[in-house]
């Protein structure tokens, strides 16, 4: 006798005659289960974003180069020229007012001087031969005063400090010739006040204030920011030679500027700066990339130019 025909599989028969009833109604699964957590996490995102783009905001900054200055410096020069005989102190040394610090060589001021003197004692006896002579007490007189002088220029010989401090940036040796007016070397107290000369570009002018925070990355210290308040910003919009004239030569001869720029000065609240971990001193001339945040707006704002119109008519 042959066997009933039947659609179902002789399986399928089995499973259910013995009460295996499970899940009938999924016959068929073509959809993989992680589709399903997929989706709604695509759907996180983009809600998620696109609240970031209408909260979140980018920030605009004044970029450029900027210059720690120590304002309390004293920049010790030479008041005539000559050969440095000798150099009686070390950089940071601590020095007291009045103390020598550079001996020039004094030789042919020292000869000046002793024949002066010779003289004038020569003449003294002469005058005491012949106290009614006036032409002795005029030769006196003479001798007198070129020895006032001669003592002043053996006296310019030697280099005293004007202040107490200390001492830094020494740029002589001995033996060296410098001219008059040269820098011999800087001194620097331990409360002078540092202030950073941000260079930066002059079209950003309307949008610096006083009071404004100012970030300072120095040369060598990547991503150790330092943070300066703005005191002061300049009224002009002035171009290179002007800066270099304002920093100083032995300054603007290692910075680099271009285009028309704003001088904008800021203090800073210690004389020391942390980065990667250490502690370390600033000094006169440090320099590095200064910027100033100007304006922010909204990512919404920047990614659709057209609603800043929509913004602006809103504020007015």
């Amino acid at each position: 006798m042959r066997p009933e025909s039947t659609i179902f599989r002789n399986e399928a028969l089995e499973s259910l005659s013995q009460g295996n009833d499970n899940r009938h109604d999924a016959l068929l699964e073509i959809t993989p289960g992680w589709t399903t957590w997929t989706y709604w996490l695509l759907v996180g995102l983009v809600i998620a974003a696109s609240l970031y783009a209408v909260i979140g905001t980018i920030d605009e900054y004044a970029t450029g180069v900027g210059v720690i200055r120590d304002q309390g410096r004293t920049l010790v020069t030479a008041t005539t020229g000559g050969t440095i005989r000798r150099i009686a102190v070390q950089p940071g040394q601590q020095i007291q007012i009045r103390q020598p610090l550079v001996y020039f060589d004094d030789s042919k001021e020292g000869i000046e001087l002793e024949r002066l003197q010779n003289d004038f004692n020569l003449q003294q006896l002469n005058r005491l031969k012949n106290p009614n002579d006036p032409a002795a007490h005029q030769q006196l007189a003479a001798l007198r005063s070129q020895i006032e002088a001669a003592e002043r220029r053996l006296k310019e010989r030697t280099v005293l400090a004007a202040r107490a401090g200390l001492v830094q940036d020494m740029r002589i040796r001995q033996n060296q010739f410098v001219s008059a007016g040269e820098s011999l070397l800087t001194i620097v107290g331990e409360n002078d006040r540092l202030t950073v000369i941000a260079i930066l570009p002059g079209q950003y002018r309307p949008l610096l204030k006083k009071g404004s925070s100012l970030r300072l990355e120095l040369n060598g210290f990547r991503y150790a920011y330092q943070h300066a308040t703005i005191e002061e910003v300049g009224n002009e919009v002035v171009g290179p030679n002007e800066i270099r004239r304002f920093l100083g030569q032995e300054i603007a001869d290692a910075v680099t500027f271009q285009g028309p720029s704003l001088i904008v000065q800021a203090h800073l609240p210690l004389r020391s700066f942390k980065a990667e971990g250490r502690w370390h001193e600033y000094h006169d001339g440090m320099h590095g990339i200064a910027d100033a945040r100007v304006r922010s707006e909204s990512i919404l704002a920047a990614l659709v130019p057209g609603l800043r119109t929509l913004l602006e008519r809103d504020d007015e």
